[in-house]
């Protein structure tokens, strides 16, 4: 199913959010979702690489990185954690690196651009907190679909057998 976003705003259009975030797919994974665990944090992905070395099945990891370009939160390191992890997919409101290779990868990744460098690790950031993305609040415990169409939002799990 390659294109799930539009079957689920014409089926549950008033339980749904959209997310009206810019980004580009950079992971191998052009669909995927899952519950939504939050991060925020300003050019630092100490607590990215915390959170994505546990348990992520069933999961999608959205980092807040404020829409910063100046340092990457997700590079192939950690892209790989997350697959190790069975997360299903992470979305950065900021910057990834390591774009060739993310694109190889199973793994769902969403994020407004690349850029080379790696960010300081100053262990700083908030861990499941309400996000405030493109006007839109993400909340955790949310569940997140995202195809090539973009990304929405629900409060609860959405039937997909109906399609």
């Amino acid at each position: 199913m390659k294109d799930l976003l539009p079957d689920l705003c014409d089926h549950y259009e008033e339980e749904v959010r959209w997310l009206p975030l810019v980004h580009r797919d950079f992971g191998g994974k052009s669909v995927f979702y899952g519950e939504v665990v939050t991060l925020r944090c300003f050019e630092d992905n100490s607590l990215v690489r915390e959170i994505l070395s546990e348990d992520g099945t069933g999961k999608v990891l959205v980092i807040d990185g404020h829409g910063s370009l100046n340092r990457a939160l997700l590079g192939d390191q950690l892209a790989l954690m997350a697959i190790q992890n069975n997360w299903e997919g992470v979305v950065v409101n900021g910057a990834v690196r390591d774009v060739v290779t993310l694109g190889e990868l199973a793994l769902g990744v969403k994020a407004i651009s690349a850029c080379p460098f790696k960010t300081e690790k100053r262990q700083t950031g908030d861990r499941n907190v309400t996000l405030t993305v493109a006007h839109t609040l993400v909340y955790p415990g949310d569940t997140l679909y995202a195809d090539p169409n973009g990304i929405l939002l629900s409060k609860t799990p959405l039937d997909l057998s109906v399609f």
